[in-house]
């Protein structure tokens, strides 16, 4: 499990999404205090769906093809979760009363995104070595 190089890149994305995000800010307010996405439910929803569908992926990794689709719902997943950051940010410009300085937590979807792209390719790759394996049978 842990020496195959798509379980790697899942739990750097579970890392990402699961564990950095509660330290990171997604911006700043203009009063000076950090907004975290534990202060929105709809983050915290998303977020939450997203960390759940990476650890079910990383412990059901003899289940390749499930692992791949699960891989796809969490892009789907991370992409929703940073079009909702994006409409914020474009919502309450940086001037507004709300926002003053956007953090580095908005991009972290992406990072997630680029890493859950490598692993499905990982998986992909897999399962290609496997049926080429058994047509060789």
């Amino acid at each position: 499990m842990i020496q195959r190089i798509q379980t790697i890149y899942l739990i750097l994305t579970f890392i990402v999404t699961g564990v950095l995000l509660f330290f990171v800010p997604l911006w700043t307010l203009n009063n000076g205090k950090a907004f975290y996405f534990m202060q929105d439910q709809i983050y915290t929803v998303v977020l939450g769906l997203s960390t759940m569908l990476t650890i079910v992926s990383i412990i059901s990794y003899k289940k390749r093809q499930n692992q791949f689709v699960m891989g796809r719902l969490n892009i789907i997943l991370n992409l929703i979760l940073l079009g909702l950051f994006v409409y914020r940010s474009l919502n309450l410009s940086g001037e507004t009363v709300q926002v003053s300085e956007k953090g580095i937590g908005m991009f972290l979807p992406i990072v997630a995104i680029v890493l859950l792209v490598l692993a499905n390719k990982a998986i992909k790759k897999d399962e290609d070595l496997v049926k080429s394996v058994d047509r060789l049978r």
